[in-house]
């Protein structure tokens, strides 16, 4: 590790995890200025059979942040949390030992308290959070919920939303339905049990219209009896840009935690940045992308067949209108050209332009 280093990034996964791509890799691509990233593993993310599976690489990974501490940068984002196995030692060094050190942060780490197997409860990350919220010189939240909190542990935080980038996502040109009908989920492994959520509603509709889901994330099956209409694509940046386009309607169910309060919607953007009409349960930023998008935003079993009924019956026109609608203020309001001078901004890197 240079010694002198100037820029460094740290983050817990590699730019093949959604967090760390949206919250960092795809910032740093646009800035023009050198940074040193460090990805931990460069796993897509951090769960115990992985680490156990490369203890040598967990060996270097934790040398790493040693040096990057040693060397001391003068501009230092950190995201997250540094090592699954910190308790806030390394987030607290590490933003101490840079000349301006940032905290950037997209989930409600502060009420994740270690729920799950022993790594999680040896190292929860809701005290990491805190910690390093309160040795940050700037906290970057990802939206209000989180920044609420955060302001009352550190004065200087700043709302800068999770984005998309327009052009990474083919738009749909034709919003005549799929004959089935194709409602549509993306995500990772981890989060697809949201859809057990609704499986209710999904299966009525399957039942009333032969509707299929397309889920683009793992090629496991782990759903059950929504399996039988279930086709599974893996996730890749290619996959990401076309399958979207492709379906009729996105869905985005979630689970009334407080864990969810603190999402930053980045699913409902991703379909609006396809011009794809969605159905969103309405809790936290999803509540506000609903209303500006003009989309359904179902609570209930019930309300769910309602509101997807209700788009599969709608002539192509109001999908069209409701799509192009949402993809237009995502470009505008939550697009990394829109909001790329502020993100600069917040790390004291000077003018950057989009």
């Amino acid at each position: 590790m240079d010694r002198h280093l100037d820029r460094c990034a740290v983050t817990p996964y590699g730019r093949g995890a959604g967090s760390s791509r949206v919250r960092v890799f795809e910032w740093l691509d646009r800035v023009g200025t050198d940074f040193t990233v460090g990805s931990y593993l460069s796993l897509s993310d951090a769960a115990p059979s992985r680490l156990v599976r490369h203890p040598v690489s967990l060996a270097r990974a934790e040398l790493r942040l040693g040096a990057i501490v040693s060397a001391r940068p003068t501009r230092l984002l950190l995201h997250r949390e540094a090592s699954p196995l910190s308790r806030g030692w390394w987030e607290r060094r590490l933003l101490t030992s840079a000349e301006f050190g940032v905290y950037d942060f997209d989930d409600a780490l502060q009420w994740d308290r270690g729920e799950g197997g022993l790594v999680r409860r040896l190292a929860p990350k809701a005290a990491k959070a805190r910690v390093a919220v309160r040795h940050a010189d700037r906290v970057i939240a990802g939206n209000a919920v989180l920044a609420d909190w955060a302001s009352r542990h550190h004065r200087d935080v700043v709302v800068i939303p999770s984005c998309v980038a327009l052009e990474d996502y083919m738009s749909k040109t034709s919003y005549v339905l799929h004959d089935p009908p194709r409602l549509g989920w993306i995500g990772s492994a981890h989060n697809e049990a949201c859809l057990r959520l609704i499986g209710e509603a999904l299966t009525e509709v399957h039942r009333r219209t032969g509707a299929r889901l397309t889920l683009v994330g793992t090629t496991t099956p782990s759903l059950g009896s929504l399996e039988s209409f279930i086709d599974r694509v893996a996730w890749s940046p290619q996959s990401q840009r076309t399958e979207l386009a492709a379906m009729d309607i996105g869905l985005m169910p979630l689970p009334t935690t407080s864990y969810s309060l603190g999402k930053c919607g980045y699913k409902l953007l991703q379909y609006a940045a396809a011009g794809l009409p969605a159905v969103a349960r309405p809790l936290g930023v999803n509540a506000d992308l609903l209303s500006e998008f003009g989309l359904p935003a179902p609570q209930t079993q019930d309300d769910w067949i309602t509101a997807i009924l209700g788009l599969i019956g709608s002539p192509a026109a109001t999908r069209e209108r409701l799509g192009r609608t949402a993809r237009e203020i995502t470009g505008q309001r939550y697009s990394y050209d829109a909001w790329l001078p502020r993100w600069a901004a917040a790390l004291e890197l000077g003018p950057v332009t989009s």
